[in-house]
């Protein structure tokens, strides 16, 4: 199965270093950043784990709750958590999945078999309180992810939904932004009461 953008992301129940986690249930309603990694006592791996967790604040202002997943299990989750909290200077609270059985890596596929049959790449999927897939990125084995491009998404995605608008090129907050072909000029004129820069008719920028 091929999950696609707009997609429910796939429930499933699974052991964590937080315990038993209904995916669905846990989420409730809030955001998810749902990332995998190869294996645990690993380099780039420990880098990301203790990432996620300085981020904390900046997740949890955004309403987004991370979720870590490898294919290692629980016992050995929370012996490596141990070693990202000490080497990373930060505290990992957030859960870990344990699948072993590679059964939630294979439901969203998260084993690339020219990388590995055994271990995860570096999946990530952005998941919205409607439990739809709004973004999904992977990254191979050797590269880290680029956690302000984490955030940057979830930002733009976020506002995108409150205020009806795309976002261009590069596009950090405080930038303008523009307004949707799909959004008539008389539409806009309501939406947008500070008004816009017409480059083209079907380029409009204005700030929110």
């Amino acid at each position: 199965m091929t999950i696609q953008i707009g997609d429910i992301a796939p429930d499933f129940t699974v052991a964590t270093t937080d315990g038993t986690l209904s995916f669905h249930e846990w989420s409730d309603n809030s955001w998810v950043f749902f990332f995998s990694h190869p294996a645990d006592f690993t380099p780039v791996c420990t880098t990301e784990m203790g990432k996620t967790a300085s981020l904390s604040i900046d997740f949890e202002c955004r309403n987004v709750k991370p979720l870590g997943l490898s294919t290692d299990t629980v016992e050995e989750h929370l012996k490596w958590i141990e070693d990202v909290n000490d080497t990373q200077n930060t505290t990992v609270e957030f859960p870990i999945v344990a699948d072993e059985d590679l059964k939630i890596s294979r439901l969203y596929e998260m084993i690339h078999d020219h990388e590995s049959t055994t271990q995860a790449v570096r999946s990530v999927f952005i998941i919205d309180p409607e439990k739809r897939v709004r973004l999904t990125m992977t990254y191979p084995m050797n590269v880290g992810r680029n956690f302000s491009e984490v955030l940057r998404v979830i930002d733009a995605l976020q506002l995108a939904d409150e205020k009806q608008i795309a976002t261009p090129a590069d596009w950090q907050p405080g930038d303008k932004v523009i307004i949707p072909p799909s959004v008539s000029n008389a539409a806009a004129a309501n939406l947008f009461p500070q008004g816009w820069d017409e480059i083209r008719p079907y380029l409009r920028e204005t700030h929110v």
